[in-house]
C-alpha cells in the first residue's frame, strides 16, 4: 500500500518539529503548513507560537490568553490558529503541495476548522508530515488507525534512522 501521510509521535522535547524541518530542507521539498514552536522567557516556557512555511506567525497558546479553551496552564487562541495554520494547511492543499501540521494535538483539536482541514489534507493527494499527539483522543486515534498513515516513535536513540526511513518514503512514486 502507498503510504502518502507520515506521522511522527512520542514525547515531549524528543525532536519532532528539528525532524520535520530537517527533512523538508535536506529533501528540498515543496512544502507549506505550519510549525508550533516553544514561547519562553528566563529559561521557562509560557506559551506556543504557530509559525506557518512562508513565516506568518502568532500565539497558539500563552499562559497570559484568557480562553474558554485551556490546556494545562495555556489559555488558547483558536483565532489564530484558525487564520494562520488552518489558512496554511488550506493554501498548501491548494498549491499541490507538501502539508506539514505540528501538531495534531490538544490545544489544536478545540478548532472545528482545524479538524476539518485535517481530514481534508489526509484524504486529499497531497503528501502530508505531520506531529501527532501521543494520549489517547477520539479524533486522533481515528487518525492513526486509518490505513493511508505510517506512524513513527520518535526518540532520540531512533531520530536517525526514522529520518531515512521518512525521507525515503518521500522518494518514493507517486
Amino acid at each position: 500500500m502507498y503510504i502518502k501521510n507520515i506521522l511522527l509521535t512520542g514525547k515531549p522535547g524528543c525532536g519532532k518539529t528539528t525532524l520535520i524541518k530537517q527533512i523538508i530542507e535536506e529533501l528540498g521539498l515543496d512544502a507549506g503548513g505550519f510549525y508550533t514552536l516553544e514561547i519562553r522567557r528566563r529559561g521557562r516556557r509560557e506559551g506556543f507560537k504557530i509559525v506557518t512555511l512562508d513565516e506568518k506567525e502568532g500565539i497558539l497558546a500563552h499562559v497570559n490568553i484568557r480562553s474558554p479553551y485551556r490546556v494545562s496552564k495555556y489559555g488558547v487562541d483558536i483565532e489564530n490558529l484558525e487564520e494562520i495554520g488552518v489558512k496554511s494547511i488550506l493554501d498548501s492543499l491548494e498549491k499541490n503541495k507538501v502539508i506539514v501540521i505540528d501538531e495534531i494535538g490538544k490545544m489544536e483539536l478545540f478548532s472545528e476548522k482545524f479538524r476539518n482541514a485535517v481530514s481534508a489534507a489526509l484524504d486529499s493527494q497531497n503528501k502530508v508530515l505531520a506531529t501527532i499527539m501521543l494520549a489517547a483522543n477520539p479524533f486522533a486515534d481515528e487518525i492513526k488507525r486509518r490505513q493511508d498513515v505510517k506512524i513513527f516513535y520518535l526518540t532520540p536513540e531512533n531520530r536517525k534512522r526514522v529520518k531515512e526511513e521518512i525521507k525515503a518514503i518521500f522518494q518514493q512514486s507517486p
